[in-house]
């Protein structure tokens, strides 16, 4: 990405965006001035952009905001899921002028500006959005120095395809950190970070949970040294068919019998780990009104997404594999994609799950802020047994 930081203008340059198929669109450059290049897709949140901004899930992503009019609550020193803004370019229709909101420190546009990061603004985004579900998502490129949509289009096709993308290593810790429990300690967790937001350590710190919070690149051995009394796998973006390296360590963690609970990326690992194959989405599930049942409750929640690849599991039918019997646990009503999977033992007792949607909602909806309190539960029940990760050897 190629941008400066230079002070907003009164009216910013045109800029255009470039899908890899050659539909143009026109706008005027929102945020740096430059050139960056990612996959188009479209989130429906009317709110959290700030948290969508700095998820890493959406690295090496042009996010495209289907909500008519972004940052009117400018941007915040509270809010953000991670160090940084990991889109890699954000493109709206209407830019709010004047940020309104008391806690607010700067606009949207200050904040994209300071960080590099290349927008644009005053984009027909309806006929957008319209055109990356019919064709799906694709490369894209945007630019508020290039003028020639011919020119442009010949880089965006330079660019490499988030099929096979190995990205969990980019944006994941570069070194262990421990976020504490809240009160009592009750149980230790490792999770592994394959691009986690900062909101998920926090819902496990406010139930007692101190998190071990461990790069993409940990070994099973180095999880098995902290003795954990439940292993996590976050969010992350990519494919995750790249990922054979941490689906290995999931197998392990399986095969000794500790409790896993998985979240997006983590679900598609899971999946993996579990014998099951992952598919590329059309378009993607991204934003915060999302409707999926429960299967084990029978219960719809409305729930917060971002992922553009899912499991192909059976919807009617159990999976026995190595470790215990998986089931589809949660299906999106949409479209009948799988949106969660649990591992259950013979007697029917519950081993691990996994979801694909984001249960620490930040921002979206608390319907599934249950799952925590599952995974504590899950801990609680199997801490008077033998974990398979006793007496390992770091």
């Amino acid at each position: 990405m190629l941008a400066d930081a230079r002070a907003p203008e009164s009216t910013p340059p045109p800029a255009i965006l470039v899908l890899e198929d050659g539909r143009t669109f026109h706008g005027r450059a929102f945020g740096a001035v430059g050139e960056t290049f990612g996959e188009a897709v479209f989130s429906t949140g009317m709110s959290g952009y700030q948290e969508t901004l700095t998820d890493p899930s959406y690295d090496r992503q042009v996010v495209v905001a289907t909500a008519p009019q972004i940052g009117n609550t400018g941007w915040n020193d509270d809010d953000d899921e991670s160090s940084r803004i990991w889109v890699a370019g954000y493109v709206v229709r209407d830019a709010a002028r004047i940020p309104s909101s008391w806690r607010s420190r700067r606009s949207l546009d200050d904040a994209l500006r300071a960080q590099g990061v290349v927008g644009m603004r005053d984009v027909d985004t309806r006929a957008l959005t319209r055109h990356l579900r019919e064709r799906g998502a694709m490369r894209v490129g945007v630019s508020s120095v290039e003028t020639d949509p011919a020119r442009l289009l010949a880089r965006v096709l330079e660019q490499p395809s988030m099929h096979g993308a190995h990205l969990a290593d980019e944006v994941s810790t570069p070194q262990a950190y421990v976020v504490p429990a809240q009160g009592d300690k009750r149980f230790t967790v490792v999770a592994l970070d394959l691009g986690i937001k900062s909101m998920t350590p926090y819902r496990m710190a406010e139930r007692g949970i101190e998190t071990h919070v461990l790069p993409a690149t940990a070994s099973f051995a180095e999880i098995a040294a902290h003795r954990p009394d439940g292993v996590f796998f976050s969010n992350g973006p990519g494919d995750p068919q790249a990922a054979d390296a941490a689906v290995a360590v999931l197998r392990e963690v399986l095969a000794a019998g500790t409790p896993y609970f998985g979240i997006c990326f983590g679900n598609q690992l899971f999946g993996r780990a579990l014998g099951f194959g992952t598919y590329k989405l059309v378009y993607g599930h991204r934003g915060i009104n999302q409707p999926v049942m429960d299967l084990t409750t029978r219960k719809v929640e409305i729930t917060a997404h971002n992922h553009g690849f899912a499991v192909d599991a059976p919807l009617d039918a159990p999976t026995p594999t190595p470790y215990g019997v998986a089931t589809v646990s949660h299906v999106c009503l949409n479209d009948q994609v799988v949106e969660g999977l649990e591992l259950r033992d013979d007697a029917g007792d519950l081993l691990s799950f996994s979801v694909q949607y984001h249960p620490e909602a930040a921002a979206g909806p608390h319907d599934a802020s249950y799952l925590f309190d599952r995974f504590t539960d899950l801990m609680a029940k199997r801490s008077g047994r033998v974990s398979g990760l006793e007496g390992q050897e770091n």
